[in-house]
């Protein structure tokens, strides 16, 4: 497969004008949070489709994850939704940081109403972040509450640098629409789970 047909099939279908959510991360493994979190931002946020964008490995994270093709595998098995598309894009375009990701994006669906989505615990290091100021210039994001992440989520530098640009969650159909930097802090989803407590010592999975 050349590279034209490798990035054609990367990136999932869309039309101009599509609000879609983007879910990023090494899923290693994938688990039921990652499709309730997908449900409940789509659900909230009026979003038609939500990309899984299951990344090569996390800059942040010492441990090298499962095989691409593996964790591709799990996650398509797992999301087993019609608006749910699992992607391999930054394998194909050769990128390893969130802001390079989304400037492609940005660049080749430019019609396209992206929304970045990530957990609480995500926002919590999102300074840590290559980039992170630029990425919240780029996209409106949705910060999903995961207890007990949520009080070191709200007062971590990147949500108290980012504070006067939040988003009351009584506007969150339309969060899709607004132009950046605009997030949002959504509150009523539940699930204590999470990639780390899916995995053995040794970095298995659990099954």
């Amino acid at each position: 497969m050349n590279h034209t047909q490798a990035l054609r099939e990367a990136i999932p279908p869309y039309t101009d004008g599509m609000r879609i959510g983007l879910l990023g991360g090494s899923f290693n493994p994938p688990h039921q949070a990652h499709r309730d979190i997908t449900l409940f931002a789509m659900k909230r946020l009026g979003l038609d489709r939500v990309w899984w964008l299951v990344t090569p490995g996390n800059p942040l994270k010492d441990r090298a994850p499962h095989g691409l093709a593996q964790r591709m595998e799990a996650a398509r098995h797992l999301a087993h939704h019609p608006r749910i598309d699992v992607s391999c894009l930054e394998s194909v375009i050769g990128t390893r940081y969130t802001l390079d990701t989304i400037e492609f994006l940005r660049r080749r669906c430019a019609a396209v109403r992206f929304v970045w989505i990530m957990g609480a615990d995500n926002l919590a290091q999102f300074h840590r972040w290559k980039g992170w100021r630029t990425i919240a210039d780029l996209v409106p994001m949705a910060v999903i509450d995961r207890p007990p992440d949520s009080f070191g989520a709200l007062s971590s530098p990147a949500a108290q640098a980012l504070m006067q640009h939040r988003i009351p969650e009584r506007d969150a159909g339309q969060l899709a629409a607004m132009e950046p930097p605009a997030w949002m802090f959504l509150t009523g989803m539940k699930s204590p789970l999470s990639s780390t407590t899916l995995r053995n010592p040794d970095g298995s999975w659990k099954t």
